[in-house]
C-alpha cells in the first residue's frame, strides 16, 4: 500500500524558557537559561536546590478552578499547551469527521505530584485509608490525552506512550504511523511532564543523576562540556498536531515541516547507563534514516539528547560519528536541554518543536554552557557553542533516550509539494 504523507500543522509549548511556542522559541536561539533555585518547595535538605520550572503559568488561564483541583499538573501543562496548538492550527473540529482525530500521548511519570501527596496524607494520618477520589485518575499517565480528547469531541486513537525519556518522541512515532496508514486524519500528539517536587528530585538525586551546582544554576545544565555533572529538572509540555497532507491542503491549512521517518531501538546494556559506544543510539539513528529514505548527507540538524550527564553525551556523539563519518563535521549539533533542562517524558515533544523550527526558519539553536572542552570529544565536530546558527535546514533529526534502554529519534523535513 502506499504510504499517506503527514506534516505538521499546530504547534503549542509551555517551556521552563517560554509559555508559548514564539517566547520558547526567541529564547531558545537567544540562548537562554531556565534554571533557577526551586520555587516550589522548601530544598534545604536536599542536594539539588535548582531546577528548569515552568514560570508565571496558571492553569485558571484554561480551565475552571474546580476543574483545577481535578487535575494533576502535568495534566494541566498537557490541556495549556494542546489549546495554544490547537488554535495555532485553526482547526475547528464540528467541520471534520472526529471519528478520525486521535490524541496520543507521552509522559514518563505522570501525576507524581498527586501520588506524593496522597501517600504522605495516609502516612501521616492514623492509618484509615481516606484517599481523595480523584487519587487514581488524577494520577495515571493516560489521563492526559483522555482530557485532551474529552475538551474537543476526538473519539480517534487516544492512548499513552511510556518509555521514559523517549515517551513523547514515542507518541509521536504512534501517531506518525496512524496518520501514515490511513486509520487517522490528524493526531494530536505529544508530551508533558510535572516532576520538580520533592519526590521527583529526591528521587533522582538519590541516583547521582542530578548536577548539584547550586551556586550557579544557570550554567549548570552544560552538554558537552568536560566538567558536566549531571542533567537539570525541567517540566511542561509540548504539543505537535500531525496531519494527512491531503487533509491538510484541502482545508488550505498552514504546514510547518514534514515528519518523513521513525526509529526505535533499545541498548539492551543497562537500566540507566547508555550503552558505552553508542550501539542503540546509533542503531536508532541508521532506522530513521532507512524509514525516511535518507543518506546521512541529508541530514543538517541533529537536535541530540544531550543530557550533560558524563556517560550519555560521549556516548551519543560516539555513535554520531560512528554513522555519519565525515559528514559528521558538516552537522550542526546541538543540546537545547542546555537551556531548557531535561523534561523527561516531555522532552521528545518539546525538542521536536526545536527541529521543526529550525527547518522551518533555518536556524539552528544554540548549546549554552560550554566552558572548558571535553578530551573526549572530537573539537572539529560543530555543537554550536554559545550561539545560534543560520544555514539552510533541509532535514533535522531529534534523538531522545529513556532509562531502561528506550531510544526514539524522528526526521522533520522542510515541505514540498
Amino acid at each position: 500500500m502506499e504510504l499517506k504523507r503527514v506534516v505538521v500543522t499546530g504547534l503549542g509549548a509551555l517551556t521552563p524558557i517560554g509559555n508559548t511556542v514564539p517566547h520558547y522559541w526567541n529564547n531558545l536561539i537567544n540562548g537562554v537559561s531556565g534554571a533557577a533555585p526551586i520555587t516550589k518547595f522548601d530544598t534545604t535538605h536536599f542536594k539539588t536546590k535548582f531546577a528548569c520550572e515552568v514560570k508565571g503559568f496558571n492553569p485558571e488561564d484554561f480551565m475552571d478552578k474546580k476543574e483545577v483541583r481535578k487535575l494533576d499538573p502535568f495534566v494541566h501543562y498537557a490541556l495549556a499547551s494542546t489549546d495554544e496548538a490547537v488554535k495555532d492550527s485553526g482547526l475547528d473540529f464540528t467541520k471534520f469527521d472526529t471519528n478520525r482525530i486521535g490524541v496520543i500521548w507521552g509522559a514518563g511519570i505522570g501525576g507524581l505530584k498527586t501520588f506524593l501527596d496522597e501517600i504522605g496524607n495516609f502516612a501521616g494520618g492514623d492509618g484509615s485509608p481516606r484517599f481523595n477520589p480523584f487519587f487514581i485518575p488524577k494520577m495515571i499517565i493516560d489521563i492526559a490525552p483522555g482530557h485532551i480528547s474529552i475538551k474537543y469531541g476526538l473519539r480517534g486513537p487516544n492512548f499513552s506512550t511510556v518509555s521514559a525519556c523517549a515517551s513523547s518522541s514515542n507518541a509521536l512515532i504512534d501517531s506518525f504511523n496512524y496518520i501514515r496508514l490511513g486509520i487517522a486524519d490528524i493526531i494530536l500528539s505529544g508530551g508533558s511532564e510535572a516532576i520538580i517536587n520533592e519526590a521527583g528530585i529526591g528521587g533522582f538525586n538519590a541516583m547521582h543523576a542530578l548536577s548539584t551546582r547550586n551556586d550557579d544554576p544557570a550554567t549548570a545544565s552544560r552538554p558537552f562540556d568536560k566538567d558536566r555533572d549531571g542533567f537539570v529538572a525541567g517540566e511542561g509540555s509540548g504539543t505537535i498536531i500531525l496531519e494527512e497532507l491531503s487533509h491538510a491542503k484541502a482545508r488550505g491549512a498552514k504546514i510547518y515541516a514534514e515528519l518523513v521517518g521513525c526509529g526505535m531501538s533499545a541498548d539492551a546494556n543497562h537500566i540507566t547507563a547508555p550503552h558505552p559506544e553508542g550501539l542503540g543510539a546509533r542503531l536508532v539513528m541508521a532506522n530513521v534514516l532507512r524509514d525516511a529514505n535518507l543518506a546521512p548527507i541529508d541530514i543538517d540538524y541533529i537536535n541530540v539528547h544531550g543530557t550533560s550527564t558524563p556517560l550519555g553525551d560521549i556516548s551519543e556523539i560516539k555513535a554520531i560519528v560512528d554513522l555519519f563519518n565525515e559528514h559528521a563535521y558538516k552537522l550542526n549539533i546541538s543540546s537545547t536541554k542546555s537551556m531548557t533542562g531535561h523534561l523527561l517524558g516531555a522532552a521528545g515533544a518539546v525538542e521536536a518543536i526545536a527541529a521543526i523550527l529550525a527547518t522551518k526558519y533555518d536556524i539552528i539553536p544554540p548549546t549554552i554552557n560550554h566552558f572548558t572542552d571535553d578530551p573526549n570529544i572530537d573539537p572539529k565536530l560543530n555543537l554550536t557553542f554559545h550561539k545560534a546558527h543560520k544555514r539552510t535546514v533541509r532535514a533535522a533529526l531529534s534523538n531522545t533516550f529513556g532509562f531502561g534502554g528506550h531510544n526514539a529519534s524522528v526526521i522533520f523535513k522542510k515541505y514540498e509539494e
